[in-house]
């Protein structure tokens, strides 16, 4: 969903600069939200090491930030019960957010009823506002809101973006324009993630004067600096509804507002113009994301493949291959299978089958699926 960029697409990756292991190297390649941290933290004090708050700080939002809420509550569980620190509101909110994930809005609750007074303030308060949220229950996120406002803890739009996508997950889009006619009413800015929301609301009913004056408001706003992502949104349901030519300016003006290294973006713009089949602009789009990342990752060869097979370039698509063989990149199979399924699916078994054939001379790993379908087709 373009709503949300996700920090988890970011393009660089944790490398140590000294040889000497750290906790968060310990415990960052324990994948399975199922292995415990807590004998890796113990096993870590054990042997004499220290324990820095901000690492492990660290190591909760990294956890966070790959979904392992699990995990990232155990650390922050095993700092409170060590004493490692003394919990401020701030260590609160992460707290009760990771029951909220880990235990649901109830556990939440109780952790929330039995903070002392000082603790509760609009972080925590906000903290299980989301609680409620997550589980789309509807009636205590609006009573907690409702108590929030009371306490002048709801002067920020953060807490009023959380209502607005309650009510879009629920499907009652109608609601969204309100909150955000309250927001203002109650003389707080809505930010950039505000309009989209709202945005998106007029966008799935097909309301493309809502769509429009939701926009023109926003860019009118001195506080709002204008970004890729809002006239990308915009782009996405013109091309729904079959507008080709609003879809594409759309898109210029999100192009016009794309950043430096910004891979993310110049893979939607990628992946619209090939729905939109202008190919044209599909190459162009890559070459411009080759000249200002650099370096292109797995991900941007993934979206320009899928986006070349779609259109049925598949010639196109293996040149785009030979890019990524001599990128230096990780060898990730599922980058070569969309060629290879891109071809099966033409019935060019043939020259499926000859990438799958230089794969095995080249001991690269293959798949016996993709196998399969280029024997099947000779079958058939």
């Amino acid at each position: 969903m373009i709503l949300r960029r996700m920090a988890i697409t970011c393009r660089s990756y944790y490398t140590s600069r000294t040889n000497k292991p750290s906790l968060y190297s310990k415990i960052s390649p324990l994948g399975n939200p199922n292995t415990s941290v807590v004998p890796v933290l113990d096993d870590w004090v054990y042997k004499g090491n220290k324990v820095r708050v901000a690492e492990l700080q660290r190591v909760i939002r990294d956890l966070r930030k790959r979904s392992r809420f699990s995990q990232a509550l155990q650390v922050s569980e095993w700092m409170y019960m060590k004493g490692v620190c003394v919990f401020s509101p701030t260590e609160h909110t992460v707290h009760l957010d990771l029951i909220g994930n880990v235990q649901g809005y109830s556990a939440a609750e109780s952790y929330f009823d039995a903070l002392r007074d000082e603790d509760k303030t609009h972080q925590t308060y906000g903290a299980l506002l989301n609680c409620y949220a997550r589980q789309r229950e509807t009636d205590k996120a609006l009573s907690h809101f409702r108590k929030m406002k009371e306490l002048g803890f709801a002067s920020s739009p953060l807490n009023y973006n959380v209502i607005m996508c309650l009510y879009a997950k629920i499907g009652q889009h109608e609601k969204v324009a309100d909150v955000l006619s309250g927001m203002k009413k109650n003389q707080v800015m809505p930010d950039n993630f505000s309009y989209r929301i709202c945005i998106n609301s007029y966008g799935v009913r097909s309301d493309f004067c809502g769509v429009e004056g939701v926009l023109k408001e926003m860019e009118t706003q001195p506080h709002i600096v204008m970004d890729w992502n809002a006239y990308s949104i915009v782009a996405n349901f013109y091309i729904k509804a079959g507008f080709r030519r609003e879809a594409v300016s759309a898109l210029k003006k999100s192009e016009e507002r794309l950043g430096n290294k910004d891979g993310e973006g110049y893979n939607h713009l990628i992946s619209m113009y090939a729905r939109l089949e202008l190919k044209k602009e599909v190459m162009r789009i890559w070459d411009l994301e080759k000249s200002s990342c650099k370096r292109c990752i797995n991900r941007d060869f993934t979206t320009m493949l899928e986006s070349l097979v779609k259109l049925g370039e598949l010639d196109e698509a293996e040149k785009i291959l030979t890019e990524w063989e001599s990128s230096g990149n990780c060898y990730d199979f599922g980058i070569p299978s969309i060629v290879i399924t891109g071809y099966a699916q033409k019935g060019l078994h043939e020259k499926a089958e000859a990438i799958l054939l230089e794969l095995q001379n080249k001991e690269k790993l293959t798949s016996p699926n993709c196998w399969s379908m280029v024997a099947g087709g000779y079958l058939h």
